[in-house]
């Protein structure tokens, strides 16, 4: 009777063993499931911050091109430097379509400062703005900034609590 009861006492220890090994060894197959899982959703979403990026890049693009004919293009000379410190803010129209908000953001005796927000289609929002100096030798520099972002106009003017969304600038100087 006690060689019985010790090969039962040998057995059950065994069997604790290898539910131990099991625990351990699912633990394991767990944690690596879940670091691969979080590094799938952390490529996601760089993923698609760099596609915002290049819509953000193109909207800046588009709105620069469009101040640049305004400025330049077949004499429309819209953002000519006005002494008039009571001059009205001049508004550019870009592929037919009016400025989604337009103000003067400085004017004194040798700078004026004119922002336009653009509205590019449903998605796509940029802020121009136009640096005009008088330079008492050569006439007028410029200097235009442009920031595009990847969404709509409406979400830049009141962002929503927790909006994400990606801008990209480009500066231009003559």
């Amino acid at each position: 009777m006690a060689i019985k009861n010790k090969m039962q006492k040998q057995k059950s220890a065994s069997g604790g063993f290898a539910l131990l090994i099991a625990v351990i060894f699912t633990s394991v197959v767990l944690a690596l499931s879940l670091a691969l899982s979080s590094i799938g959703y952390k490529q996601q979403v760089l993923a698609s911050v760099s596609v915002g990026s290049q819509h953000a890049f193109y909207a800046a693009d588009a709105a620069l091109e469009c101040a640049l004919y305004a400025d330049q293009g077949q004499n429309q000379n819209i953002f000519a430097y006005n002494a008039d410190l009571n001059a009205l803010t001049p508004n550019m129209v870009c592929d037919g379509v009016a400025p989604y908000s337009s103000r003067t953001v400085s004017h004194t005796s040798s700078l004026w400062v004119i922002f336009n927000r653009l509205s590019l289609g449903a998605n796509r929002c940029a802020d121009v703005t136009i640096y005009k100096y008088a330079v008492p030798q050569s006439g007028v520099a410029t200097r235009i900034f442009s920031q595009g972002y990847d969404t709509a106009c409406d979400t830049i003017a009141n962002p929503p609590a927790n909006a994400r969304f990606v801008s990209r600038g480009i500066d231009i100087r003559y």
